[in-house]
């Protein structure tokens, strides 16, 4: 009986060891960034500049810190790196949009949290707005875009919603452009041709303009090579024809003087 409570004892007090320390050493250390506990949107405009401080809480020894932009790792500075770290992110601009920035724990890199910048910019447009055609071909206007938030797009011609033929007109649209293509191109076609777009920031538009030419009338080549070859056929033929007559005189000039008298 002593053994088996001498036992019983030696287990209380493992227990109670593990009841001790247990909550210390797997309590999980938390990442906060401007202090939000969880991933998060970063509202923000082309031209800003934002801070972000990333902290670890609950922490029981000091925690080395990592900072990534998208894959690339964030140089720090040595005083920047335990248990606090901060980055400031400056001059914003719209390239910038959907860019992330994460924080992560040194020795267990699968903590980590994440600020995403959603940069707000009204539409920005550019592309080729000077194109010159011949009549029956076939054009494709494009309009580049980028804007945040999306723009509602829309295509005038000669400042009046533009009124598409299916048979002739296709409209594109993806997240970085908005096209026009119009086949068998006519003279009606000619004009100036706006990319509108408009969003909730403002209203842009860019302006192509469209120059329908004539039809160049080609140079029929293939009739023109079978001529020359007919004609230098003819002539061949003509000068072995003449080579014949102008032998068979020769021929004749001579046997008058090959005969001699005895």
């Amino acid at each position: 009986m002593a053994w088996k409570s001498s036992v019983i004892m030696q287990m209380g007090r493992f227990l109670l060891l593990v009841i001790l320390f247990l909550p210390r050493e797997m309590t999980s250390s938390v990442l906060t960034v401007n202090g939000k506990t969880e991933n998060y949107i970063l509202d923000t405009t082309p031209g800003s500049q934002a801070s972000l401080i990333c902290a670890v809480q609950n922490h029981t020894r000091e925690e080395e810190l990592l900072w990534y932009r998208e894959e690339g790792r964030v140089d720090l500075k040595s005083g920047n790196k335990i248990n606090s770290s901060s980055v400031c992110v400056s001059s914003i601009s719209e390239n910038d949009n959907g860019i992330s920035f994460t924080c992560r724990l040194g020795r267990d890199q699968s903590v980590s949290i994440s600020v995403v910048l959603n940069v707000t910019f009204p539409p920005l447009l550019s592309g080729n707005d000077f194109q010159t055609v011949e009549e029956g071909s076939n054009v494709k206007l494009v309009c580049n875009v980028k804007a945040n938030p999306q723009a509602q797009m829309m295509w005038y011609k000669n400042s009046s919603l533009l009124d598409l033929e299916k048979s002739r007109h296709q409209i594109q649209q993806t997240s970085e452009s908005f096209q026009l293509s119009i086949t068998k191109v006519e003279k009606s076609d000619n004009g100036t041709y706006s990319c509108i777009a408009k969003s909730s920031l403002k209203m842009e538009s860019l302006d192509f303009h469209l120059i329908v030419k004539d039809k160049t009338v080609g140079v029929p080549i293939e009739p023109i090579i079978a001529a020359c070859v007919v004609i230098f056929l003819t002539l061949c033929f003509g000068l072995i024809a003449r080579r014949k007559k102008i032998m068979k005189l020769c021929m004749k000039d001579k046997d008058p003087h090959s005969e001699t008298a005895l």
